[in-house]
């Protein structure tokens, strides 16, 4: 990971610039812009109306680097914050995981640590509490897994696998599921430890989701191929793969609420839509012309790199590396918005009961997007870094962030109609 020192705010001549007025200064005169451009080398002065375009002041820069809507800070990790989740039963708990090997979980309402999970190899990537949240887990990208309970502090089970690429809660019972490095998921049950593998051709398990029925998963992996594994009998039910799977490695997936279809999305700029029952694809969802900003290699497809259902509306989104979110419409699999971004998108979330989905993305902004119409409703600022992980509550009105300068915040998201 870069250092957050680092990660000051860059400026590409297509980014908006936002003027701050101070309003206490007179007029800086000639030489207070001298001092603010440094050593800037005006080849050609031009019109000299037009020389401060496109340049921010260092104080102009500073403003819009400290503008922070946050409510709380959360500072405890030294280095990168990977991930974060919040406790199901009362939302009132935050676990993150980061690059100093450590997670915490923490009180959303005052910042208050109530359990320092420690003795990891590596940074932990993976923390998130258990369906009825009296458990926590965390994993380390060595393969490092350890199970703690909340109410006791206590850490109650560990087991080490290959280099961790995930780890999901079942949804109704104390049992862990894993996608290793080599190919293999393992589901435990907790804190018995009784262990199940599930193993498949030697290429990451890059991705992995147990549906709502409890019964089944779907796992992608780096050779593009999705399977479906029953979990009681522990053979997969299907395998899309070749020219039905993804022509790249599997990012992300997701699952829509009674767990009937999947989105998958990949490296290959595609996502697909699968019927979990049949194993059938049964929608392709790309955008014409995308290609990773800053992408040297034209041939690069555009990744993508988050997707997610609707609960209230037909609609699906997908979020691509270029910084496009794409609404789809599911029944019809008709693009209904394109909503741009500056910067790559990390992730994507739909609220539970609307038509809102939020995006956080690499230039360190949470922003909620209105899926009809595919305006943006409002945007957060505060990190100084990219933002790569987020969640928010059920009720939608809290969002906690984790990102590479260090910190986790909680934003609360206030809008027109609530």
């Amino acid at each position: 990971m870069d250092n957050p020192e680092e990660n000051t705010i860059e400026l590409h001549g297509d980014e908006e610039i936002i003027e701050v007025i101070d309003l206490n200064d007179s007029e800086p005169g000639p030489d207070d812009l001298a001092d603010d451009l440094g050593d800037v080398d005006f080849e050609d002065p031009g019109n000299p109306e037009d020389d401060n375009e496109g340049w921010e002041t260092e104080d102009e820069m500073e403003a819009e680097a400290e503008q922070d809507d946050s409510e709380l800070t959360f500072s405890k990790h030294t280095g990168s914050v990977f991930c974060v989740s919040l406790d199901p039963a009362t939302n009132s708990l935050a676990v993150t995981g980061g690059e100093d090997d450590k997670a915490y979980v923490w009180r959303v309402s005052d910042g208050e640590v109530l359990l320092e999970c420690t003795g990891h190899k590596d940074s932990v990537t993976c923390a998130m509490f258990s369906h009825d949240s009296s458990l926590v887990a965390s994993g380390d990208m060595s393969g490092l897994i350890k199970v703690w309970k909340v109410e006791t502090k206590e850490e109650i089970w560990s087991f080490e696998v290959g280099d961790l690429e995930w780890l999901e809660w079942h949804p109704c019972a104390p049992v862990l599921l894993a996608g290793t490095n080599d190919g293999n998921v393992w589901m435990w049950k907790i804190p018995a430890g009784d262990c199940k593998t599930f193993e498949s051709p030697a290429c990451q398990a890059t991705s992995g989701k147990v549906l709502p029925d409890g019964k089944r998963a779907v796992v992608g992996y780096e050779d593009g191929t999705v399977r479906v594994w029953d979990l009681k009998h522990g053979n997969a039910t299907h395998v899309i793969k070749g020219q039905d799977g993804h022509q790249g490695a599997l990012t992300c997936l997701a699952c829509n609420k009674d767990g009937s279809l999947v989105l998958t999305g990949s490296v290959d700029g595609c996502a697909k839509l699968i019927n979990t029952t049949t194993g059938k694809v049964v929608g392709v969802f790309t955008v014409e012309g995308g290609k990773a900003k800053g992408s040297k290699d034209e041939e690069e497809s555009n990744s993508v790199e988050s997707v997610g259902f609707c609960n209230i509306l037909p609609l699906i989104a997908v979020a691509f590396l270029d910084g496009t979110l794409a609404i789809f419409d599911l029944s019809t699999q008709v693009l209904r918005h394109r909503c741009q971004h500056e910067a790559g998108i990390v992730h994507l979330q739909w609220e539970e009961s609307s038509s809102v989905v939020s995006t956080c993305s690499l230039d360190g902004a949470l922003r909620l997007w209105d899926a009809r119409s595919g305006s943006l409703l409002s945007e957060y600022h505060g990190h100084t870094a990219e933002i790569l992980d987020f969640t928010f509550n059920r009720e939608a009105s809290l969002a906690v962030t984790a990102s590479g300068d260090n910190q986790a915040k909680v934003f609360c998201l206030q809008r027109p109609d609530r």
